[in-house]
């Protein structure tokens, strides 16, 4: 983390729209005729293995509009999204696989399909321009002119209407000469995460009730597979995207809640724990679902991306000793920890804690052992 750069922030906001019944029934209009067309293009290039987009425009532009009734960028945004589709799965499979659309989608470019004020949200349809209002309460801040909008997808959920929206900005990342302020965050299951920073404060974020609401999901998810019908399969599917979206959800409050609690300049220190599947296969066997499959990834990464925006940082690092080394005294011992009633007790000074917290008091520590390495190598 040198500092000085200039890093890409990326997120997505999602924006509720406001449309009225023959509003909804024109982009519903309008959504349909995009996925035939995008169905149409793919057939195409399955048989003709053309992933030119000028290529493509001479060769199906009119026909898109003619057909579907698309306005000019729409049947534009339909050969890029279709190629794009094509460009991902030959990279991923290496191989000509057709992208099939089945759900109905409607992609739109900035300023071309859709635009955004401050009040209103105008998209192209089948029938030109319409405006919508929508929900503006926390858009207020990406009206700067500092942020740079992306392709804006349309989806409806629960009889609401929403337009997904890839929002990028440039900011300068922050350098170890602006650190203030070093939080140890010490992820687990008992405690999604523990927090220790420069004032000596601890945050406990409790996960008790995560861990036991993913063991009944687990149990769901056993009798279902029991069955094996094809009524029971579509549940696990249904199932395992709530839990998804549950969880995501979870980790985002988390992250949220750590970048809040904690000022700008803040280094947040985490374990890298790219192994955590392997050295969860010592688990017992009953508790293996709820260690191997807990989303520590999805938590770093919703935290490294806030702590950008709050002009902080997030550094991984090597885990080993963080539960059994005494933050007092220094002293490493595996008895230290009592892995049962979760209290770290050092076998030679006596310091005493909970041992979660001594792991993000350990992790502190590793922060300003990095900064002095810094400063040493600068």
């Amino acid at each position: 983390m040198k500092g000085g750069e200039i890093v890409n922030l990326t997120l997505t906001a999602k924006v509720r729209i406001l449309p009225n019944e023959e509003q909804q029934s024109l982009l519903l209009k309008t959504r349909k005729a995009y996925m035939d067309a995008c169905n149409e293009v793919s057939d195409y290039i399955s048989s003709t293995h053309i992933l030119n987009v000028a290529m493509l425009n001479q060769a199906l532009y009119c026909s898109l509009r003619e057909k579907y009734g698309l306005r000019s960028q729409m049947a534009q945004s339909v050969l890029r999204t279709v190629v794009a589709r094509y460009k991902a799965i030959l990279e991923n499979q290496h191989e000509w696989i057709r992208p099939e659309f089945k759900h109905a989608e409607l992609d739109l470019v900035w300023n071309r399909d859709y635009s955004l004020k401050a009040e209103v949200f105008s998209v192209n349809t089948l029938e030109g321009r319409v405006k919508f209002p929508f929900f503006s309460q926390g858009m207020e801040s990406y009206f700067d002119g500092s942020w740079k909008f992306g392709t804006a997808k349309l989806v409806t959920k629960h009889g609401k209407w929403f337009f997904h929206i890839p929002m990028t900005k440039d900011i300068p990342e922050v350098s170890d000469a602006g650190i203030s302020n070093i939080v140890g965050v010490d992820l687990g299951i008992n405690f999604l995460a523990v927090s220790y920073d420069s004032q000596g404060k601890t945050k406990f974020f409790h996960g008790r009730h995560i861990k036991q609401k993913r063991a009944q999901y687990k149990k769901t998810r056993k009798s279902l597979q029991k069955k094996r019908t094809p009524s029971a399969r579509r549940r696990l599917k249904k199932i395992g995207q709530r839990e998804h979206r549950w969880m995501s959800d979870v980790n985002h409050q988390v992250s949220k809640a750590l970048t809040a609690q904690n000022p700008s300049g803040s280094l947040f220190v985490l374990e890298d724990l790219t192994g955590i599947r392997q050295a969860t296969e010592k688990v017992a066997l009953k508790h293996r679902y709820e260690t191997v499959s807990w989303s520590f990834y999805d938590l770093q990464e919703k935290l490294r991306y806030k702590a950008r925006r709050n002009h902080s940082a997030v550094i991984l690092v090597d885990p080993k000793y963080t539960s059994q080394r005494c933050p007092k005294c220094g002293h490493i011992h595996k008895l230290n920890r009592n892995k049962k009633t979760h209290i770290f007790t050092c076998r030679k000074c006596g310091y005493q804690s909970n041992d979660d917290r001594i792991g993000a008091m350990n992790l502190y520590r590793k922060g300003i052992e990095y900064l002095w390495s810094t400063v040493a190598a600068g």
